[in-house]
């Protein structure tokens, strides 16, 4: 599943841009390869961050990983409710398992990131 009308990275996060805000998330792919997750440990509001920077960690029963922004500026909301269920992200990761907002400084660094036939393109790539 990957829904139209978001961006995404290589490193599998999803970008939405709402008004001058870049909701963030990780894909479908990601939460199904990092299997159960456990525990979602997010920046607090008012950190700026750069593109490709870590903002936070993802940790599931298998693994844990780096989340990295896909747009520079200043993550102004997280999303608090994770803290308590961080499966939300299994079970929602487009929708309620989001984690991170970001007033973009540069709002055109979206238009570098993969549209979803490019990154369907990426995944099956990563299944050959």
């Amino acid at each position: 599943m990957t829904p139209e009308g978001l961006k995404y990275t290589p490193s599998h996060e999803w970008a939405r841009l709402e008004g001058d805000l870049v909701t963030v998330g990780v894909t479908d792919f990601a939460q199904d390869q990092l299997s159960d997750v456990v525990y979602v440990e997010l920046p607090k509001p008012g950190k700026t961050v750069k593109r490709g920077d870590a903002f936070g960690v993802i940790e599931a029963v298998k693994t844990v990983s780096d989340l990295y922004a896909p747009v520079s500026g200043e993550i102004v909301e997280v999303n608090a409710t994770l803290a308590d269920h961080p499966g939300t992200v299994n079970q929602s990761p487009y929708d309620n398992g989001w984690m991170i907002k970001i007033r973009a400084s540069d709002p055109k660094e979206l238009e570098s990131l993969l549209d979803p036939a490019a990154y369907q393109a990426l995944v099956a790539e990563a299944h050959s």
